[in-house]
């Protein structure tokens, strides 16, 4: 999903709004056209042969019939826009994944943690390290978080090593340093893998379908209440940009 929407500030990319997809009166136009064909169409399974049993006649035409419904159900896929492959995003126990508010993770130090506590409120999510020319935003993201203490908004930290290997620290290191040196108190998650691949973890896979993934540490997803991403923020954008003070406040007012 590329970014499309009617607002972008740069250097923040919104995101919320999907693209133009085709209305209802095309879909069904097309799909007549579709089904007309299939059903005009005298499939090579349902050939009748001499000698044919009436049992493997019947069994050509539930082929055929298969063949036709998956033809049909392709096609409204294909119709409203969305990419086949990108159905079914799965979570890591499996299943199907809608909102970045169905994901389970850990804690920093290893306690399960399921995101769903999160629902009905905003979140900004940022991939963190402990040894990177931004780490200093820590501090902008602690104040960020307890600005907006009492309302429904939090930071939420994910230590990450895939860039420049800037965060090697194990879990108690991370979170020593993040209290010892900026007094860190916002919710902090076990490392995660960002890019993408097979060992990218779940977070990203989902954070990776609204077409951005970071490209240095502390980059930005900020998440609405319902578990989407409606905006992205690269790592030069600090905590206290106006752009994403907006877009923090855009979806905490919906």
């Amino acid at each position: 999903m590329s970014p499309t929407g009617p607002v972008e500030s740069a250097p923040g990319v919104y995101i919320s709004n999907p693209g133009a997809r085709l209305g209802p009166y095309e879909i069904v136009s097309t799909l007549n056209i579709v089904v007309f064909g299939l059903a005009t169409r005298r499939p090579v399974g349902n050939r009748r042969h001499e000698g044919d049993s009436v049992m493997t006649q019947c069994l050509a035409c539930a082929r055929s019939m298969t063949f036709s419904f998956a033809a049909i159900f392709a096609t409204v896929l294909t119709l409203s826009g969305v990419p086949l492959a990108a159905q079914q995003p799965t979570r890591a126990s499996g299943g199907t994944v809608s909102s970045f508010y169905d994901l389970k993770t850990n804690t920093l130090l290893g306690q399960p943690a399921d995101l769903a506590m999160y629902r009905g409120k905003v979140s900004l999510v940022v991939n963190v390290a402990s040894k990177c020319g931004f780490t200093p935003q820590y501090e902008g993201l602690e104040n960020l978080q307890r600005e907006m203490k009492g309302k429904a908004f939090n930071v939420l930290g994910f230590p990450s090593n895939d860039f420049g290997g800037q965060e090697p620290g194990t879990p108690q290191e991370i979170a020593t340093f993040c209290k010892l040196t900026y007094d860190v108190d916002f919710p902090m998650f076990e490392k995660t893998v960002t890019k993408s691949g097979a060992g990218q973890s779940p977070i990203y896979t989902f954070l990776g379908k609204s077409g951005k993934l970071p490209a240095w540490n502390f980059a930005k997803y900020v998440i609405d209440k319902k578990g989407q991403i409606v905006a992205f923020f690269p790592s030069a954008v600090t905590p206290e940009d106006p752009a994403l003070r907006t877009a923090i406040s855009k979806a905490l007012a919906q």
